[in-house]
């Protein structure tokens, strides 16, 4: 039984993701964990996640567990608590980005960091076998209310910067919350910055009225144009979940993940004298080619940020993440967090005195285009592999660290199924833009092919 994709249990809520669903996961989890064990549970604020939260607790407590309860909190300021609340483990109710209809489960080891691929397993494993802890009226645990975690979170990022120096600089920023669990925390964290906040979508609501709560191009129009017309320096779009943060400059350009990676990591290398950066196999050229000149280099990595973070670790690396907006700085902590990132960004350009669009500007550049195709689960396997032979025959140089990525004169294609959706994912990247989206219609005309001869074509 496979549950866990590359960033926790997500399911759509009603079909598989039901109460009696997520109470044997949870009597699994209890399982792995001697009676007594203090268990750090927190939410997203998505419309089932308060039950689903409740019923996470409820479920540990009568195994005997001591449950902290951290209430709704963006998933990074969980990772960041969980070690300093002395939990064993923290469970996380959250589908991150995606659609309302989602929800999900997350489990975070005691420093902090996602639990490894065999936790997760021993979880799988006792779920379905239906373990669970079982304990006397005696012995069953307690809740207990952590109320100040958000504060915490928020100090222990302002002390990873130059904060009195970011307040210097009076910036005006534009945030949108996206409606998502970031309401609780970057509002605050920004005003203590000193800077003047024109707030979207600033109010918790699950069913993500403002726009859908991944956050593209397409989903962060409202911040290009409120950033110019406020006269904002930036603006900061973040995720459900608020591990992720994308940025909007001062003339309301939506700014690629791939560019912001680029630019915070070269600034990270400068900073350690040189050293490694982390990123997925998904990671845009122009990553490498903007650390190398500062004597950083990239080890690359399975998509998801499980598979970057753990890396980091043992690579003993000075900066990661992903071109999606997912920003990894090891120094407060190694998690996937929005914002982090943002406060490290205002510190950029308080620090340099330059807009985001100039200093981005020093950057190299590649087009590159992201295609999704919907695929069922079962197939995703074997149409990636008959695509990865296809490009084989063409001559193309392959590696298959996560999906198959060709290498080919001028750019790259890599087809990879996701980890939380039924679908396959497709980059292309080229020097320059038609280049790049001729690439990919190749490599969609390749898996149209594959779905074809599957029997699911497109």
């Amino acid at each position: 039984m496979r549950l866990f994709g590359t960033n926790g249990i997500r399911e759509v809520v009603g079909e598989k993701l039901t109460a009696p669903f997520v109470t044997r996961i949870a009597g699994a989890i209890g399982a792995q964990f001697p009676v007594g064990a203090p268990i750090a549970v927190g939410r997203d604020g998505r419309t089932s996640s308060p039950a689903f939260s409740n019923i996470v607790a409820a479920t540990l407590v009568l195994g005997g567990h001591r449950v902290l309860d951290l209430g709704v909190l963006p998933t990074p300021a969980v990772q960041y608590l969980v070690p300093r609340v002395g939990a064993q483990l923290g469970v996380i109710v959250t589908a991150s980005h995606n659609p309302p209809e989602f929800n999900g489960l997350k489990c975070i080891a005691a420093d902090g960091l996602e639990v490894e691929r065999s936790v997760e397993a021993a979880i799988e494993a006792a779920t379905e076998q239906g373990e669970a802890a079982a304990v006397p009226y005696t012995r069953v645990g307690t809740v207990h209310a952590v109320k100040d975690g958000a504060h915490r979170y928020v100090e222990g990022i302002l002390g990873q910067v130059d904060a009195e120096r970011v307040r210097q600089r009076m910036l005006t920023v534009v945030l949108d919350c996206g409606n998502g669990a970031s309401v609780t925390t970057s509002p605050d964290l920004l005003r203590r910055l000193g800077c003047r906040v024109v707030t979207l979508n600033g109010h918790l609501d699950g069913t993500f009225p403002g726009h859908p709560s991944e956050p593209t191009e397409a989903n962060t129009r409202d911040a290009q144009r409120a950033v110019p017309a406020v006269g904002a320096d930036l603006g900061i779009v973040h995720d459900g979940d608020a591990d992720r943060a994308v940025f909007v400059d001062h003339t309301g350009r939506y700014v690629p993940g791939e560019e912001m990676l680029a630019l915070l990591a070269r600034q990270a290398v400068q900073r350690a004298g040189g050293g490694v950066v982390v990123s997925p196999v998904s990671a845009s050229q122009s990553l490498a080619d903007a650390i190398a000149p500062v004597g950083g280099t990239v080890f690359y990595t399975r998509v998801g940020s499980p598979a970057v973070t753990h890396a980091m670790v043992d690579q003993k690396a000075v900066f990661g993440g992903e071109e999606n907006g997912g920003i990894i700085t090891p120094r407060f902590q190694f998690a996937r967090d929005g914002a982090m990132t943002a406060a490290s960004v205002l510190e950029l350009l308080a620090v340099t005195g330059r807009p985001l669009a100039d200093l981005l500007a020093d950057l190299p550049r590649y087009a590159l285009v992201k295609e999704r195709i919907a695929c069922r689960t079962d197939l995703r396997g074997q149409v990636v592999a008959a695509v990865g032979a296809e490009f084989e025959r063409a001559g193309f140089r392959v590696v298959t660290i996560d999906g198959v990525k060709a290498f080919r004169d001028g750019g790259w294609i890599l087809l990879r199924p996701s980890g939380t959706e039924p679908l396959l994912r497709l980059f292309a990247e080229a020097k320059d833009l038609a280049t790049a989206r001729r690439f990919a219609e190749e490599g969609l005309t390749a898996v149209r092919s594959a779905l074809t001869a599957a029997g699911a074509a497109p």
